[in-house]
């Protein structure tokens, strides 16, 4: 016994010390731990820093349209500083072409300006004073992020091409003549080893180049051959917006534009909840705000408060508001190199501050614009009351509804919650790593507790949060924002949201509803659909809201198995496996077992973006499919109703 005893004290003295050594061994820090990367190797492996989240498309901050931005940014500088009035882009399937006509690349340097990290004509600021990238980056991403990158400059009657894959020269070409006018030319096709399953929605690039337009009056874009021009800047992106043209009574007054150095600024209200802002800066789309929108927020306040010498509520003045602002600043720091977010604190270097310089264009131009129309004066004012009497009035029940729910957030058994957030403060360390991961912060709102187990198991704790609800939630189409507080499911969905005071707080950048695809789970859809677009519209306008596709069937043999989103996609998977596979047909969320489901919410996840295309009117939409019986879509009913029959192998099966 004590010879075995021994023994075993002897084996256990060798084994830790064996993996001490082995430890020790794996974690030595010596010269050889030390790495180089090439700038390629980098932006593969750190694609997010470079372009924020990777995504398949569907969202609109997705890296594909990123690399897309990238090239029409370079396009637009051209423009800016005086060359080139025409760009034109093609999207074919996954290849992107992009032409501008400015002076085009010095032909010496085609190569080194889409392939070596930090060169560029940006560093001087007499040659792009306020352009959009400084940091000689966003060209190079795009090589080293597609499987197939060419690009050629046109300049002065001779042409320079050079192609590449991921980032690596595989051809360039000899400068030759030329009958092609100035300019350079850009080819690419996304790696899809990266961007997987990808695709470009239309509405989404569509978007992206009207903001081109509206920034930049009388430039022209040509996207898949159609023509996109602005001749009145921000007015007519807010008249675009806000449907100003073909419904005069949504907005509350006529839109405010004013105009002056370096900033240009559009006002107006509508009937709406919330704040509606488009900030800009040197032509950068700021989806997140940044210093010059809180400036624009704060300054718009003082404004309005020293006009009409009345202490109204912050929240009362901007209630409703729609607004666009854009600045121009010289050398710009964003927060992060998708530029989505400013950081910036002074217009110039030596200049005056942001918030200062908003402060005294507003004071003098909204406050003369003002004056010199009472009638909009009047209008506004009788918006701000409004909003003051419909505060008041919720008051009381809001004050309860808020302690109800601070004491049911203490065991809220309807939210399990993610560690990171969309709100959170970045570390001080990582900062462009934490970005990233913000932006893939997700909710799922499901639809009883089988599918909500489900999605709990398998998420990822990180940024996957889910919210349970209780069977079918109030249809609160018509309803006053009084039933938010009143009803204990809606005011605690909007309490996990963090968007009671607006989207500032928002916890979650995707929020993603999660039900059956059969009747009951569709009406869940547009339930909690009307309760976003009556109460809460901005979540939908700025791309937060999604429906999450899950597979109808599974079809599999001993070998392979394939998941199908759709009848056709079964029956190419049925003729792919042969010999009759076994196909199952998922009837709800919560018969896929959490394994299985782990897939269809990590990297593949399917997600439908719910968008509001232009001309759609709010009120007019939710009248039509959520108001009470209407003879319209009594009407579409009947004109598209369908039976589906079940197939004999499907019945057999």
């Amino acid at each position: 016994m004590l010879l075995r005893k021994t023994g075993r004290v002897f084996l256990n003295y060798l084994l830790k010390n064996t993996m001490a050594e082995t430890k020790k061994n794996l974690f030595e820090y010596t010269e050889d731990s030390i790495k180089s990367l090439d700038w390629k190797e980098h932006i593969r492996l750190r694609p997010g820093m470079y372009i924020g989240k990777l995504g398949d498309g569907s969202s609109p901050d997705d890296g594909i349209y990123v690399l897309v931005k990238e090239v029409i940014d370079n396009c637009i500088d051209e423009y800016t500083m005086g060359y080139g009035r025409t760009v034109e882009v093609t999207i074919e399937d996954k290849q992107v072409t992009i032409r501008d006509h400015g002076r085009g690349i010095p032909l010496g340097k085609v190569v080194d300006v889409v392939s070596k990290i930090n060169t560029g004509a940006k560093y001087d600021s007499k040659v792009f004073q306020k352009s959009v990238g400084l940091n000689g980056v966003g060209i190079k991403a795009v090589n080293a992020l597609s499987s197939y990158f060419k690009v050629s400059s046109f300049r002065d009657g001779k042409v320079k091409e050079a192609e590449f894959e991921r980032g690596v020269l595989t051809k360039e070409h000899k400068e030759t003549k030329t009958d092609e006018d100035n300019g350079t030319l850009v080819t690419f096709v996304p790696d899809n080893t990266i961007f997987k399953n990808f695709h470009f929605i239309s509405e989404y690039l569509e978007k992206q180049i009207w903001n081109y337009c509206f920034l930049n009056a009388g430039l022209k874009i040509i996207f898949n051959g159609k023509s996109y021009i602005s001749k009145n800047g921000l007015l007519d992106l807010l008249t675009r917006e806000t449907n100003a043209d073909s419904n005069p009574d949504g907005i509350r007054y006529p839109i405010i534009h004013l105009k002056g150095e370096d900033i240009e600024v559009a006002i107006t209200h509508n009937n709406d909840y919330g704040e509606d802002y488009h900030s800009f800066v040197n032509g950068q789309h700021t989806t997140q705000g940044g210093t010059h929108q809180a400036a624009f927020r704060e300054a718009y306040v003082k404004v309005i408060r020293d006009f009409y010498k009345k202490d109204y509520e912050a929240s009362d003045i901007r209630g409703s508001i729609v607004a666009a602002v854009a600045v121009r600043v010289v050398e710009p720091v964003f927060e992060s190199q998708t530029k989505t977010k400013l950081g910036s604190l002074n217009i110039d270097d030596g200049g005056p501050s942001i918030r200062q310089f908003v402060l005294d264009f507003l004071s003098r131009e909204l406050d003369n614009y003002l004056h010199k129309n009472p009638s909009i004066a009047d209008a506004l004012k009788k918006r701000i009351e409004q909003s003051e009497r419909e505060r008041k009035d919720l008051a009381g029940i809001k004050k309860l509804a808020n302690e109800r729910a601070k004491k049911a957030n203490l065991h809220n058994k309807k939210l399990r919650d993610c560690r990171v957030h969309l709100n959170d403060e970045p570390p001080a360390k990582g900062k462009q790593e934490f970005y990233a991961t913000q932006q893939n912060t997700t909710i799922f709102i499901t639809e009883g507790d089988s599918a909500s187990g489900s999605i709990t198991k398998a998420r990822d704790v990180e940024t996957q949060a889910v919210f349970s609800l209780r069977g079918k939630p109030l249809n609160c189409f018509g309803m006053s924002k009084k039933v938010v507080y009143e009803n204990e499911e809606l005011n605690l969905l909007q309490h996990a949201l963090n968007i009671e005071e607006g989207l500032d707080g928002l916890r979650y950048n995707r929020i993603v509803i999660a039900t059956d695809a059969d009747v009951d789970g569709m009406h869940i859809r547009l339930l909690i659909m009307t309760f976003f677009l009556q109460f809460f519209p901005d979540l939908v306008k700025n791309n937060h809201v999604y429906i999450l596709q899950t597979p109808l069937f599974r079809v599999r043999n001993k070998q392979e198995t394939i998941y199908c989103y759709s009848e056709r996609e079964k029956q190419a998977a049925v003729k792919k496996l042969g010999s009759k596979p076994e196909v199952t047909r998922f009837k709800g969320l919560g018969e896929i077992s959490p394994d299985e489901f782990g897939r269809f919410i990590g990297d593949e996840i399917r997600l439908d973006p719910v968008i509001l295309e232009h001309g759609d009117h709010i009120q007019h939409l939710l009248e039509y499919y959520m108001g009470k019986n209407s003879q319209e879509r009594q009407e579409f009913i009947i004109n598209n109703l369908r039976v589906e029959l079940d197939t004999v192998e499907e019945l057999v099966g």
